[in-house]
C-alpha cells in the first residue's frame, strides 16, 4: 500500500480564508444542507459546497497521471466510487480510448446532472454496499468521498473497493491532517465530512480493512 499524490496540487490551486467561513455562516446549518448532496451542494450558494460544480477540464491531468501510473488500456473497466457529475471519468474516456467506465454517487442529482457522454454508466447507491461482482474492476478509484462516511460505513467501503477491484489496482483519496493547524483549518472548512483522521490513522483503517491499494490525502494547509 503506497503512498502517492495525484491531487494536492490542483487542491491547493484554490485559496480558502477558513475562519471566515464560520464567521460569515452558520456552519451547522450549512453543513446540513450539504449532507443531502442535492442541488444546494453541487451548485447552489458556495457556503453550501461547490458554488456551482461545472466542467472545465481540471481533472484531465488527474486522468492522465493514473492512466499512466497503473498502465489502463483500451478494454479496462474502471469504476469511480464518489463520481459526482462523472467528470474524471470522462476524462479516462478521452485519455484511454476504449475503456469501459462505471461510477456510483449517493447523490441522484449529481448523477442527472452529470456529463451527458458518461451519464448512462453512473449509478445511484452507497460506497458502503457495491452493487458490483468481485474483482470486476481492474482499476477501482475514490477521490474525495469516503471521509463522508461514518466509522462502520467507512470500513465497509474500503472492503467493498478492495472486493470489486483486482490485485492492488485501487486509489483512494480523503481529505486528512499532519498537525494541529491542517486538523483546525479542516474542521472549519469541510461541510460533509463525518470521519476525521490524520494520515497514520487512515492508514490504520485501509490496514484493518484489508485494503492493498494505494492511498493519497488532500491537506488544508
Amino acid at each position: 500500500m503506497a503512498r502517492i499524490d495525484f491531487i494536492q496540487a490542483l487542491h491547493s490551486t484554490t485559496k480558502r480564508n477558513y475562519v471566515q467561513r464560520v464567521v460569515d455562516h452558520d456552519k451547522a446549518e450549512c453543513a446540513a444542507i450539504a449532507r443531502q448532496f442535492g442541488r444546494d451542494y453541487w451548485d447552489g450558494e458556495r457556503q453550501y459546497g461547490y458554488g456551482g460544480y461545472r466542467y472545465d477540464g481540471r481533472w484531465r491531468p488527474i486522468a492522465e497521471a493514473m492512466a499512466k501510473h497503473y498502465g489502463l488500456k483500451a478494454g479496462d473497466r474502471i469504476l469511480d466510487v464518489g463520481c459526482g457529475k462523472g467528470y474524471l471519468l470522462y476524462e479516462f474516456t478521452q485519455v484511454v480510448p476504449g475503456v469501459e467506465v462505471v461510477g456510483l454517487d449517493i447523490s441522484q442529482y449529481g448523477i442527472d446532472h452529470a456529463k451527458e457522454e458518461v451519464n448512462p454508466f453512473l449509478h445511484q447507491g452507497t460506497a458502503a454496499s457495491l452493487p458490483f461482482a468481485d474483482g470486476s474492476f481492474d482499476f477501482v478509484v475514490s477521490l474525495g468521498t469516503l471521509h463522508n462516511l461514518e466509522i462502520q460505513e467507512l470500513f465497509s467501503a474500503v472492503r467493498e473497493i478492495e472486493r470489486v477491484g483486482k490485485g492492488t489496482q485501487k486509489y483512494i483519496m480523503v481529505e486528512s491532517y499532519r498537525n494541529e493547524r491542517e486538523k483546525a483549518n479542516l474542521l472549519y472548512w469541510q461541510l460533509t465530512c463525518q470521519s476525521f483522521h490524520s494520515e497514520q490513522g487512515w492508514a490504520w483503517i485501509y490496514g484493518e480493512a484489508g485494503y492493498r491499494g494505494d492511498h493519497g490525502f488532500i491537506f488544508f494547509e
